[in-house]
């Protein structure tokens, strides 16, 4: 349903819709929808399924919405990640350009990305729609969200063409979006058991039902378990030392249930009750003849979320987000004696969102959106996090877009303003700032799919409240961190009789000032400061290609590459000026080959990166080795009727290399992972 209502948005922005419409206005529809490139949910390319909606038949397909994005904007779907053989979150990161993701190992390892070297803190997630957020770290682990239930993966790089979004989505520099599974309610029930290497299984189940015309519900439900004592080896000197990883189980579940109602055509009422709750041991740093940890730690997370979405024939619509959560996170450590070490934190926010779209004619819209949040944070401890903080935020963004066959504009101005106080001590200083932003794409010929973009960004990132409350490391009196991105880039798709192609090349210029860096007080002591300066030079290189090589028989390439020189700025002075960036790779990419035909599909994939720094100061004997990981996919789909069953089988790390991709955690060798999927 609400793919429907959101291609049918579009449609009245962008075409005059009536319920008489014919074939040739509903083809010219289609077109103007591929350069809206902000209605993600359209016909699947392999399905063919086609969505219905008032007499109008939109076919365009999702994957052609990127070409004539003004910024940067690269997309994963169900499709893709099963010929690309991706198993979890952080395989599918691992085949988008410009991502750098810290994996600390196994199912249960925590992992955090980043894009084109702003840093974690700088990346935006979006679930279904409404931003995930993290006042405390300012970094979100990704491993807490499976893809069973995910449709597809956005990343966006700067500002898209959907303007018609909440502004605390345009406040940072890239966003990933993960939309859900929420169309096809007539597909009701989906079953998937996973069971693999070191202990993994992972069952899962989802059920979808349209108890009317206008009442639809779903309900999913996921629970993991893993001991991750996977086999490592290490190098010392001469001498080669082999043990097993210990303290890295996993005892994770996750529910959510959905709700949509749509009263007619134009107005629509969405709702979410989602909870997830992780019991995991932290496995620590390996070094030389020992693993030994003790660490354990426990989250906890509950939300709710409302949207309302409203639009009527005289170009009007309203969109409007409400949302609380709440997010407990539980850590011990047994190795320390009187629990020292232990901290609890309790994180709560309430959020609400009203944007406001108007499109007097088919090459104008306008948007304004308003965001307001209130988040708090506290400890079970004074050594921890000092004062109880909270924070008001109050963020507002008006952007209007020009649009024609060949030709979009889009310019936005968010101001943003952050109240900060604390219940006891000094609170961190209120800041205010304004946001410009500019993107534009132009179509090179009328009859060619060959675009060219420029996009431009400023955007500050407020400190976290452990930045500005930690004991003795953070401080109230940090500045934000300003940011800079130039984009410019093309991309093309060409098509032949059998044949698919479409590439992207975007070249980009990032700089970072006031970076928030921790410096040492004494020798026990470290707090945060602004002195850090960031300069990235860098180039994505996206490829796909689709080649149908008989009745039944296709073949896909798909590969990335990402150029990524990040250097500290700070001090000219310093030894360590133009150093690269910890754990920045200066080279990455993935490649993917599958077969699909009648008998047993086969996937050959791989992803890897060049040689990083475990520190921005490139100590000796710091430097990670660059890795390259292979695995391989077999998959077949049996069919009876409106059911289906997908036996699928995956083998990682197919060499079984040895690598690191977080400095002393190992990542685990060969491994299996069999699953079997039922759909009714």
């Amino acid at each position: 349903m609400a793919d429907l209502e959101k291609n049918y948005t579009f449609a009245r922005l962008f075409g005059k819709v009536t319920e008489e419409m014919k074939l040739k206005k509903i083809l010219s529809s289609c077109l103007l929808l591929l350069f809206a490139a902000c209605a993600v949910a359209q016909t699947d390319t392999i399905s063919g399924r086609v969505h219905e909606l008032e007499g109008v038949t939109i076919t365009e397909s999702r994957r052609q919405h990127t070409l004539g994005s003004t910024a940067p904007m690269h997309l994963l779907d169900r499709h893709d990640m099963l010929t690309m053989g991706v198993t979890d979150m952080a395989d599918a990161l691992h085949r988008l350009p410009g991502i750098t993701l810290r994996d600390y190992g196994g199912a249960g390892g925590m992992k955090t990305v980043s894009v084109r070297g702003f840093g974690t803190k700088h990346t935006g997630v979006s679930y279904d729609g409404v931003m995930i957020s993290e006042c405390q770290s300012g970094e979100i682990d990704l491993s807490r969200y499976s893809l069973n239930n995910v449709d597809h993966l956005t990343l966006v790089i700067g500002d898209n063409d959907d303007i018609f979004v909440p502004a605390r989505q345009a406040s940072v520099p890239a966003v990933l979006n993960i939309q859900t599974v929420t169309g096809d309610w007539d597909s009701r029930l989906t079953a998937v058991m996973k069971c693999g290497s070191f202990g993994y299984a992972s069952p899962f189940v989802r059920y979808r039902q349209r108890v009317s015309d206008r009442l639809a519900v779903s309900a999913a439900a996921e629970y993991t378990y893993a001991e991750n004592d996977y086999p490592y080896e290490i190098q010392n000197v001469t001498q080669t030392v082999k043990d097993r990883r210990t303290n890295s189980r996993m005892n994770s579940g996750h529910g959510e249930v959905n709700v949509v109602w749509s009263a007619n055509a134009f107005n629509r009422l969405s709702g979410k009750v989602y909870y997830y709750d992780n019991d995991r041991q932290l496995p620590g740093q390996v070094h030389y003849y020992t693993n030994l940890n003790g660490e354990t730690l426990r989250d906890r997370n509950f939300l709710a979320q409302l949207q309302y979405l409203t639009h009527n024939r005289t170009g009007w619509s309203l969109k409007w987000h409400a949302k609380f959560n709440w997010t407990a996170s539980i850590y011990k450590d047994a190795l320390t004696p009187n629990a020292f070490n232990d901290a609890s934190y309790w994180q709560r926010e309430a959020y609400t969102s009203a944007a406001v779209l108007y499109t007097p004619d088919d090459s104008w819209s306008f948007d304004y959106s308003a965001d307001y949040s209130f988040n708090n944070l506290n400890g079970s401890s004074g050594r921890t996090v000092v004062g109880r903080p909270f924070r008001h935020t109050v963020l507002q963004s008006a952007t209007a877009r020009y649009h024609t066959q060949r030709l979009t504009v889009t310019g936005r101005l968010l101001h943003s303003l952050y109240l900060n106080d604390t219940k006891e001590g000094e609170s961190a200083r209120n800041m205010r700032r304004l946001s410009p932003s500019l993107s534009l794409s132009y179509r090179l010929m009328q009859d060619r799919d060959v675009f060219v973009r420029a996009s431009y960004k400023n955007i500050f990132r407020s400190p976290t409240f452990n930045e500005s409350y930690y004991f003795h490391y953070g401080s109230p009196d940090l500045l934000p961190e300003s940011t800079h991105q130039l984009n410019v880039g093309a991309t093309c798709q060409h098509q032949t009789s059998g044949i698919r192609l479409q590439t992207s090349l975007d070249l980009y210029y990032n700089k970072v000032n006031d970076m928030i860096v921790a410096v040492p007080y004494n020798m026990f002591v470290w707090t945060c400061i602004n002195v850090g300066k960031v300069s990235v030079l860098g180039a994505d290189l996206t490829a796909n290609s689709q080649w149908t090589v008989a009745q039944d028989q296709t073949l896909t390439l798909a590969g990335t590459y990402s150029y990524q020189q990040a250097k500290n700025r700070t001090n000219a002075d310093s030894p360590y000026y133009g150093n690269q960036i910890a754990y920045i790779p200066l080279h990455s990419g993935s490649l993917a080959l599958s077969w699909e035909n009648p008998w047993v599909n086969l996937s050959l994939h791989g992803s890897g990166v060049s040689s990083r720094w475990a520190n921005n100061q490139h100590y000796e004997g710091t430097e990670i080795d660059g890795y390259w990981d292979t695995g391989l996919t077999a998959w077949h789909t049996f069919r009876w009727g409106r059911q289906s069953l997908e036996a699928r089988l995956d083998v990682k790390n197919l060499f079984d290399r040895q690598y690191e991709i977080v400095g002393f955690y190992p990542m685990p060798g060969r491994s299996w992972q069999v699953s079997v999927k039922y759909e009714l």
